[in-house]
C-alpha cells in the first residue's frame, strides 16, 4: 500500500484516537514494515547479481561443451567466462548485510513494544468488572445517603433543603445506573477496538520475522553454494584441470540454481506478507470507534 495513503488515514486519526502512545507505536510498526520493504528491494538486487553469476557459469559449460570437441588452444573461451564469474564477485555484499540486521532488530524490538502494550490493555480490560462493580456500590450507596438526608431534612422541618434532595432523589436509579454502565461499556469497547490494532500488528510483525529467519537460511546455504562453485573455478585456472573442474561445477551447479530460485521465491512471499499486514492494519484502525 501506498506510503501517502498510510499517512493520510494515519493523520485523519489523530485527533480522534487521543493516545498518542498508541499512535506513536503504529507510525513505528509502518516505519518498520517500509523499512522492511527495502530490505526486500535490496535483496532483489542481490539476487539479480546472483542469477547474473549463474548465467556466467551457464555460458562457461555451454563453451566447454563446444571447446572440448575442437582442436589447438582449447578451452580458452571456458576459462574466459569462468574469470568473469571470479570477477563478478559476492552476490550479498557487507551493506546488505548491515541492512538485514538493522531491519530484523528492529522488528525484534517491535514485537517487544508490542507485547507489552498489550498486556497493559488487558490488566485493563480486566480490571473493568470489579470498577464496574465497585461503582455500582458507591452509586448505590450515595443514593441512599441523599435519600436519607431528604427525611431527616423533612423532619427537622427545612422544607428547602427537603425539595432539593427529594428532586434528587427522585432522578430513576435505572436511568443512573444504566449511564454509568454505559460509560463503562464505551471504555471497554475503545480497549478492545485498541488489542484489535495491536494484535494485527503483532501478526504481521511475527510473520515478517519469521520470513527474515527463513531469507538469512537461505541466503547462508546459497553463500556455501557460491564459495564451492568458487573453489572450483580457481582449481580449473591454476591448475589447468578443465574438464575436471567442469564435471564438479555441473554437480553443484543444480543445487545453486535451486537456492537461487528459493531464495527469490522467499523474497517475493516476504514482500507480500509485508503488505497485506499493512493492509490488515490499516483496516483495523479505520474501524477504530471514534467515540
Amino acid at each position: 500500500m501506498n506510503q501517502e495513503v498510510v499517512k493520510v488515514i494515519l493523520e485523519c486519526k489523530k485527533d480522534i484516537w487521543k493516545n498518542q502512545e498508541l499512535f506513536d507505536l503504529v507510525e513505528e510498526y509502518f516505519e518498520n514494515s517500509l523499512q522492511t520493504l527495502d530490505f526486500c528491494t535490496a535483496l532483489e538486487k542481490c539476487l539479480k547479481r546472483a542469477r547474473d553469476s549463474q548465467l556466467l557459469i551457464l555460458v562457461a559449460l555451454q563453451q566447454f561443451e563446444e571447446e572440448d570437441k575442437g582442436e589447438g588452444n582449447k578451452y580458452s573461451k571456458t576459462l574466459e567466462e569462468l574469470k568473469n564469474f571470479k570477477s563478478a564477485g559476492e552476490p550479498f555484499t557487507e551493506e546488505f548485510f548491515r541492512i538485514f540486521q538493522s531491519v530484523h532488530r528492529q522488528q525484534l524490538l517491535m514485537l517487544e513494544k508490542l507485547q507489552l502494550r498489550k498486556n497493559k490493555i488487558d490488566k485493563k480490560l480486566k480490571s473493568i468488572n470489579s470498577w464496574r462493580k465497585v461503582s455500582s456500590i458507591i452509586f448505590a450507596a450515595a443514593f441512599a445517603t441523599v435519600l436519607l438526608c431528604s427525611v431527616v431534612a423533612a423532619a427537622v422541618a427545612a422544607p428547602p433543603v427537603a425539595a432539593a434532595l427529594a428532586a434528587a432523589s427522585s432522578i430513576p436509579l435505572g436511568s443512573m445506573g444504566k449511564w454509568i454502565d454505559s460509560l463503562w461499556r464505551n471504555y471497554e469497547n475503545a480497549l478492545k477496538s485498541q488489542k484489535e490494532v495491536i494484535s494485527s500488528m503483532q501478526v504481521g510483525t511475527y510473520v515478517a520475522i519469521k520470513d527474515l529467519d527463513n531469507i538469512k537460511v537461505l541466503i547462508d546455504r546459497l553463500e556455501i553454494e557460491i564459495e564451492s562453485l568458487s573453489r572450483n573455478v580457481d582449481f580449473i585456472i591454476e591448475e589447468e584441470a578443465v574438464k575436471f573442474g567442469i564435471e564438479e561445477i555441473k554437480k553443484k551447479l543444480e543445487v545453486f540454481m535451486k537456492n537461487v530460485e528459493e531464495l527469490g521465491l522467499q523474497a517475493d512471499m516476504c514482500s507480500r506478507d509485508i503488505r497485506r499486514a499493512r493492509t490488515v492494519v490499516l483496516q483495523r484502525i479505520i474501524k477504530h470507534p471514534t467515540n
